[in-house]
């Protein structure tokens, strides 16, 4: 019963103190959760390790904050332990949040389905990694991921419009880069 459960009411009975509904919240976003965190963490330990650290701390100080998207939260929060994780070991990011090196979008990640031809998925993949890493953040969740607006506000920590201009700009960039000839 519990795991045909939403999100929203896994993390009001986890916040409760039923273990079942918080073991099935953290199997249900391992999987994101250990990709986004693999785009700005190159060290797959470090990133397991963080993942587990979020899920330990959640449960030990549940949040009493009120949440609208589990899996925005959770991939702000990850995004966040990462980053405290950097400061500790005296990494140096880029105040703007990602490295260009530490968001690269790997050429399985982009591979899509329906795509053939895999001198186009090159071209295509290079022109996103020309982009800033802001730019491919947002279109790796917006795209890649399928989030919301809203959910990328809460993991981006922008305002719904800034959200959507970036977005724009982004893909217009990208564009430009893609097709230089147009």
């Amino acid at each position: 019963m519990l795991a045909s459960a939403s999100d929203i009411e896994l993390w009001t009975a986890a916040l409760a103190g039923d273990r079942d509904a918080f073991g099935i919240l953290f199997k249900r976003h391992y999987s994101l959760l250990f990709q986004y965190g693999s785009k700005i963490c190159v060290n797959t330990e470090i990133v397991e390790d963080s993942i587990q650290e979020l899920f330990v701390e959640l449960w030990q100080r549940k949040p009493s904050q009120e949440i609208f998207s589990v899996k925005a939260y959770l991939l702000q929060a990850l995004k966040f332990k990462l980053y405290k994780t950097f400061r500790r070991q005296r990494v140096i990011i880029n105040i703007e949040g990602h490295t260009p090196e530490n968001f690269e979008l790997s050429h399985e990640t982009f591979l899509i389905n329906e795509q053939d031809d895999e001198e186009r998925a090159r071209q295509v993949l290079e022109a996103i990694n020309k982009l800033p890493a802001r730019q491919k953040e947002i279109i790796y969740l917006k795209i890649y991921k399928g989030l919301s607006y809203e959910e990328i506000c809460e993991i981006m920590q922008l305002n719904y419009q800034v959200v959507r201009n970036l977005l724009s700009l982004s893909l217009k960039t990208f564009r430009k880069l893609a097709h230089p000839e147009e």
